[in-house]
Formats: structure tokens, C-alpha cells, sequence
């Protein structure tokens, strides 16, 4: 057992016979929509080093009214390679994804351009991984707080009852199977990878009730600077916001099977680059040991190659996470056997969006969900 995880014998043996089972599995032709901003450069990135789409690399889509001639380096430098303009992006069209015989759309574009270009996406047998908030949520109460309105109600109902969450480690089978998988939010990946074993197993007092406290780095706010995230206001500085109304509260009650009442998530932003430190605090119904926890976690997750359990008293940290595609749990238990406090932690580019959306690329196309992303 490693100094930092949990030693996870059942994870090695069903990745390599996972591998032996999928190595001829047929690479499909990838097209992007928006990658202008962090995500979506994220997401251009593992694309372009995924050893399964070294042979086609994905169509990259901007705007369908631009006309100039714009290449990936000019929006991303980092991305640029020895051969000159070799990633252009080209105008957004139907056409162009058809004649390329595009099979899996990503969608890093805004929520109401999602919401209006995924039933005709559907309708020409595209598969979508979108990245948006458009089609996470099921309950219209939840939904609420994007606003968005669909030319056509009956199949944006019809479509968004089909759309499966996009979290591999609660649904799995659900996304390999998938038309639609809506990438989870950032900020709710963090708290339902911590708190999900311990909900289905019974063992949470939630009429005790959850506090969720998250603190993320500025680029979870996007690319655009707004007053809150200019360098003279975040450098330095700790401030929270989105008290009992950000978007990302909807997703926790749906996938928790829980009621507003019974959870509060207060995000906080930091001042630095990326990253997100979720401190979790919950009570157990009945006292338990830490082995008991522990054993929760780990048999939740033993077939989960990219969530890693910190062994106690170790807790995790942006640092160790930064860049990668992993989710680090840890918890500590309070001496009562009942007050306990999870701690999870994620880089919000990677496993809290551009990972994530590869991550169920990868399921839906049969191959190890780690492929491209360790």
C-alpha cells in the first residue's frame, strides 16, 4: 500500500482486461465546438495526445459567421507544434460535420447555444459530450437558474429526459450507451465524489444536513474577466459568493436524492490559477471507526482509476492534484465517532470539465475511461 492512496488490487486487474478486450475498438471522428476558452483548450489538449485519435485529429469549430483565418495556437500558444498552422478552426457547420462524418460532438459553448444545437446534433446520429450546464438538470426548478428557453419544449423534454449525467463513477454503464452525456459542473464533481459513497450507503444524518464549503481557482469563472475575478480584486484576497443560489446546488440534489433543505454549498474563490478544495461537513447516523469509512470508500471505488483515497490522517491539497486528472478524497473522523469531515480535491479544467468530458468520450467509445488522461 502507497504512503498517500489506497492500495486498489481490483482497479489494476479490471483495467488490463479491459484493455485486452477494447484494443481494436473503432476510433471515431471527433469535431469540438468552442475552444476559445480554458476548457476548451484543456480539452483540445488531451484530444490532440489521445494515443486513440493519433491517426484523425479532432475538427476544432469556432463561430459559423467568422470568416477569417484563425488557427489553434493563435487562441492557445502552449498548443502550437513544429509544423505551422496545423489546427485551424474552422466555421461552425452542419455540412461540414456531416462531410467529415463527425460521430461525437464536444460542446464547450455557452449553455443557450448547447441547449439549441444538441437536438440537431441528435437528429443527424451525432453523439454529444456538452460541457455546459444546458442538459444537466432534470427537474425544471433546478433548471431555472440558466434561463434557457427551447424552440421546441416537447423535444427539448424529450431530449433532456434521455440526457445522462455525466459522472462516470455514479453512471457508468448509463454513459457508455449514451446519445447525450452532460458533463457535471466543476464545483459539483468535488462534493459528489465525496459524498456519494456515504449517501447510498445510509449512513448520513441528513436531517443534521450537509455543509458544503468549496474554494476554487479564478479560471472555474471562465475566460472573460468580470470586477470579481480582475487581478486588483481576487490577487490577495478570499471572498465567497452564490450563498444559498449557485447554479451547481440543483446537480447535488438531483444525483444525492436529496432536498434543498438538507444541503449547503457555499463556494468560495481563491487567488489562484485552477484548482477546487472542497471541506465537507456531515454527521454519521450511528458511531462508526475510521476502517469503516474507509472501507466505504474503498469498495465505492476500487474500479475508479481517476479517484484516489488519501490515507488517513493525510488529507488532499491543490497541489497534488494540479494538472491531473485525479480526484483526491480524504476524511477525519471527530473523536465523538459521528462529526465527520471530507475533504476532496480537483483540478476544475481537468477532472471538474475538459478530463471529465474525455473521461466519458472514452466510455462511450468502449476503451478504458482513463486512456489519454494519466
Amino acid at each position: 500500500m502507497a504512503n498517500t492512496t489506497l492500495a486498489n488490487p481490483a482497479q489494476t486487474t479490471s483495467t488490463q482486461q479491459s484493455t485486452t478486450a477494447d484494443s481494436d475498438s473503432h476510433a471515431p471522428r471527433i469535431a469540438v465546438a468552442g475552444v476559445s476558452g480554458y476548457a476548451g483548450g484543456e480539452l483540445a489538449r488531451l484530444l490532440l495526445h489521445h494515443p486513440r485519435l493519433a491517426q484523425a485529429a479532432p475538427i476544432f469549430l469556432g463561430r459559423a459567421d467568422d470568416i477569417s483565418a484563425l488557427y489553434l495556437d493563435d487562441l492557445h500558444p502552449h498548443l502550437a507544434t513544429s509544423e505551422p498552422n496545423a489546427h485551424p478552426i474552422v466555421p461552425f457547420s452542419w455540412d461540414r460535420l456531416a462531410d467529415s462524418g463527425t460521430e461525437i460532438l464536444f460542446m464547450a459553448t455557452p449553455h443557450e447555444q448547447s441547449r439549441e444545437w444538441v437536438p440537431e446534433a441528435l437528429a443527424r446520429n451525432i453523439r454529444v459530450v456538452d460541457l455546459s450546464g444546458a442538459w444537466r438538470l432534470h427537474e425544471d426548478a433546478n433548471r431555472a437558474v440558466y434561463k434557457l428557453h427551447d424552440a421546441d419544449p416537447a423535444l427539448a423534454a424529450k431530449i433532456q429526459a434521455e440526457a445522462v449525467y455525466g459522472c462516470p463513477e455514479l453512471h457508468r454503464d448509463a454513459i457508455r450507451h449514451a446519445r447525450l452525456v452532460a458533463n457535471p459542473g466543476c464545483y459539483a464533481t468535488s462534493l459528489l465524489l465525496a459524498l456519494a459513497p456515504l449517501t447510498q450507503a445510509g449512513l448520513l444524518d441528513l436531517d443534521y444536513g450537509i455543509i458544503c464549503d468549496s474554494k476554487s481557482g479564478v479560471s472555474g469563472a471562465g475566460k472573460a474577466a468580470t470586477a470579481r475575478t480582475h487581478f486588483m480584486y481576487a490577487a490577495d484576497n478570499l471572498s465567497t459568493y452564490s450563498i444559498f443560489g449557485h447554479r451547481h446546488t440543483g446537480e447535488l440534489i438531483e444525483q444525492l436524492g436529496l432536498d434543498f433543505n438538507q444541503i449547503q454549498f457555499t463556494p468560495h474563490l481563491l487567488p489562484i490559477p485552477r484548482g477546487i478544495l472542497s471541506t465537507i461537513y456531515v454527521r454519521l447516523k450511528q458511531a462508526a471507526e475510521p476502517a469503516q469509512i474507509t472501507e466505504v470508500l474503498q469498495s465505492f471505488y476500487k474500479t475508479s482509476p481517476l479517484v484516489r483515497l488519501r490515507r488517513t490522517p493525510q488529507l488532499p491539497d491543490i497541489q497534488n492534484i494540479v494538472r491531473t486528472n485525479f480526484c483526491d478524497l480524504g476524511f477525519a473522523l471527530a473523536p465523538d465517532s459521528k462529526r465527520l469531515i471530507l475533504v476532496s480535491c480537483l483540478d476544475n479544467l481537468l477532472k471538474g470539465a475538459a478530463g471529465q468530458a474525455v473521461q466519458n468520450m472514452n466510455l462511450m467509445c468502449g476503451w478504458n475511461e482513463e486512456e489519454g488522461l494519466l
